[in-house]
Parts: C-alpha cells; structure tokens; sequence
C-alpha cells in the first residue's frame, strides 16, 4: 500500500535507539524511550499560504529529522509502526559532514 501525506505533513520512520549503555548495561524494550529522531519516507506537496499558492516543504524524502517526544500522531501502515506529523513539529534536519574539523 502506498501511502502520499497531504498539505505540510510529513510521513517518519523513528531510528532505533541503542540497545546498550554506554557501560555495556542492556535496556529491555519496556524501558527504552521513544527516540526523538527519525527518517522521513514521504512529504506532502506543502501548504497554502493566504494567496492560495503553495508553499513548498524544507524537509525531503531520506532526511534525517529530529522532532519533539510527543509529536505527531502514530500509524501503522503495512505492519510498521510511522509518525505523521506536521512540517512545524520537526526542530531540524540533521546533517552529518563527512568531514571533522581539528582543534586549532
């Protein structure tokens, strides 16, 4: 089944968190909160702003997002659990540089 969000929505996979502490401790499921980050799979054309025209998202398709805990309303579409949630709900897309600076 394919699935399109309409106006400013935005359609996520929340990314696994790890499974260990940093001290080698194992969290179970139960204990484990809800991640905070998440890849985009699908957006919306945009919303329309008071002249009617649309205005186009900033996030796209493979993103990497990172929105707030309680956001967005929580799905399941073809057996996987997603977030639906506004384009205003997501505080950023993250952006890993292949390139480290060095300390000067």
């Amino acid at each position: 089944m394919g699935f399109r969000p309409l106006h400013d929505r935005v359609l996520i996979q929340r990314l696994d968190s790890d499974e260990k502490t940093a001290g080698g401790i194992i969290i179970p499921d139960t204990a484990k909160e809800k991640p905070m980050e998440g890849a985009v799979i699908a957006v919306g054309p945009g919303a329309r702003d008071d002249s009617g025209k649309i205005t186009e998202l900033d996030v796209r398709p493979g993103d990497t997002v990172l929105f707030g805990k309680w956001s967005g309303t929580e799905v399941k579409i073809d057996g996987e659990d997603l977030l639906i949630m506004k384009e205003s709900d997501i505080m950023g897309i993250i952006e890993v540089s292949g390139k480290k600076k060095k300390a000067a």
